[in-house]
């Protein structure tokens, strides 16, 4: 039988609930997501480094968890909050439930929260800290809270980048025209490796701490910034790297990369209220007036009012305005706010990799 928990938000909101995974107490910024399935991706997302998720879709774990629909090599998120966790899941894929899931990697969650009602607060008064305990009283929780690190003071992408340039995929001699794609992984998902190469390409992976001179010793192609978690203001080793790259060879930026590239560019970017978390997200292309459904997971954006000459926004977000792409008048560069490579879905936005890739076959003939 489950332990009881709370979860307590850091303007001393408290939520009772039932303990999931692993007992003892989380600590994190809370966030919700909006996506209907997807939770094993969503876990595993690194882009979720140091946040506890809740989810807004009110029954999670009824497909089991595996080993096949992971985005990363662990879970991810700080925490874990649902309304109710399915206890006997069922599919032909499943392994395991969502609540051995989370224990077995040590993960801290809680079920039975009214989430609605966490949403709602979270909507009214912004992305807050926030602690789950299954062993604190809520003024104990609270007080810990206070006392521990903010998410927007640390350098999550340390946490998650990869600690030594590795290569996936393909061999050389089976590329697409010899195309090397490097990738900067400030919180790489599994499914960008995958999308490059399924296109052809040869990746190579590099820690985002690469210098500028350590990825174009590799010959690069073409070179991706991938997705990843916190602020980028705190990343000016990787922005010092963007700026003399630019110019120099075709680049893509995901998400935080997207985010990289503007800043290096001269843009500025802030916190959003409540960020931007789920597959339900319209997006309008420019290029083509068509509006997709993205998945996104972000807490910043690009400063549109801030762009720098030559620079100007290929996408926006139809929900509230905000720059959800830029590219360059003058060099071979593209940046996306959202999750071109979906994981969880809608897939509608892969289309983007096609783009980047004709970017790099234009000034590698």
């Amino acid at each position: 039988m489950s332990s009881a928990s709370i979860l307590v938000l850091e303007d001393g909101s408290v939520y009772q609930g039932e303990s999931m995974g692993t007992e003892g107490t989380a600590v994190g910024e809370v966030v919700f997501n909006t996506s209907m399935t997807g939770y094993q991706e969503i876990l595993t997302d690194p882009s979720y480094a140091g946040q506890i998720v809740v989810a807004t879709y009110p029954l999670i774990g009824n497909y089991g968890c595996n080993e096949i629909n992971v985005e990363s090599e662990r879970i991810q998120v700080a925490g874990y909050v649902v309304r109710q966790s399915c206890q006997y899941p069922s599919h032909h894929l499943s392994d395991v439930g969502l609540n051995e899931y989370l224990g077995k990697q040590g993960v801290k969650g809680i079920s039975e929260v009214d989430t609605r009602s966490v949403t709602r607060r979270i909507r009214s008064q912004g992305a807050m800290m926030g602690c789950i305990t299954s062993e604190l009283s809520g003024d104990q929780a609270l007080e810990h809270l206070r006392s521990a690190k903010r998410y927007v003071d640390l350098d999550h992408v340390a946490s998650v980048t990869t600690q030594q340039t590795y290569d996936w995929g393909l061999n050389p001699e089976d590329t697409n025209g010899g195309l090397h794609i490097v990738v900067a992984d400030c919180g790489v998902k599994y499914n960008i490796l995958r999308s490059l190469e399924i296109r052809g390409c040869r990746v190579t992976v590099v820690p985002a701490t690469s210098s500028f001179q350590t990825i174009m010793d590799l010959d690069p192609s073409g070179v991706v910034f991938s997705p990843g978690p916190g602020d980028p203001a705190l990343l000016g080793y990787a922005i010092d790297a963007l700026k003399e790259m630019i110019g120099k060879v075709p680049l893509m930026g995901i998400c935080l990369g997207h985010q990289l590239i503007a800043r290096a560019l001269g843009a500025n970017t802030y916190k959003l209220k409540f960020g931007h978390h789920g597959g339900n997200h319209p997006v309008k292309d420019f290029s083509t007036g068509r509006t997709y459904i993205t998945s996104q997971n972000h807490g910043f954006a690009v400063d549109g009012d801030t762009l720098p000459s030559g620079l100007e926004v290929s996408h926006v977000n139809l929900n509230d305005g905000t720059v959800e792409g830029i590219r360059h008048n003058d060099f071979p560069l593209m940046g996306i706010q959202f999750h071109s490579e979906a994981a969880p879905g809608p897939w509608d936005n892969d289309y983007l990799f096609d783009s980047f890739l004709s970017l790099v076959k234009g000034v590698n003939k």
